[in-house]
């Protein structure tokens, strides 16, 4: 009973940290890197796909992406998406190759995307302390149901808050990393 709910909480957990870090991809940093793209969907003969999975999305060099459409005629689909998106880029066609200079960022950009950065792991951080409370009130449901004894219960409860502590601890060493990399010239 009590391995089982750590062991849930354990895999609840990680799926939160290994979310945030796909969140992280995603925050542009003065390079170029394919993930930057990962979010775009494309509308791939009427149906909405990421553009992964309608174009090759390659580094040219550190400030510029290439992406290759797999059909000549999704070229002007995939360079819209990519005008639309939020991330401020301006795609340069030559045939089926688009062309995406990355911007240098401004200082007052990178303080923006630490903002960002920060305020994605707060949310990190709420998403792990309710799967702590979740743990823990399944813990006392356990201890009112006489399953298992008090001095089970405080070890559990002893178990989960080191295994919450040790995730919000890798978020917080997460956000230390991404902000020294936004903010590196």
């Amino acid at each position: 009973m009590l391995q089982d709910i750590l062991k849930d909480a354990q895999a609840r957990m990680q799926k939160t940290l290994d979310t945030f870090k796909l969140e992280l991809a995603k925050i542009r940093t003065g390079r170029a890197h394919p993930s930057l793209l990962d979010h775009i969907a494309v509308d791939y003969y009427g149906t909405s796909t990421p553009i992964g999975r309608a174009a090759n999305v390659a580094i040219e060099d550190s400030r510029t992406l290439t992406v290759t459409a797999w059909d000549k005629t999704m070229v002007n689909a995939i360079e819209r998406a990519i005008m639309e998106s939020d991330l401020g880029l301006n795609p340069n066609t030559a045939g089926t190759v688009i062309r995406i200079p990355i911007p240098p960022l401004t200082e007052e950009r990178r303080r923006e995307l630490v903002k960002v950065v920060k305020a994605e792991a707060e949310q990190a951080k709420v998403a792990v302390r309710n799967i702590r409370r979740d743990a823990m009130s399944d813990l006392k449901e356990l201890l009112k149901e006489k399953e298992i004894a008090e001095d089970q219960e405080r070890k559990g409860e002893d178990d989960v808050q080191k295994l919450t502590d040790a995730h919000v601890r890798k978020v917080d060493e997460l956000v230390v990393a991404k902000e020294h990399e936004i903010l590196a010239v």
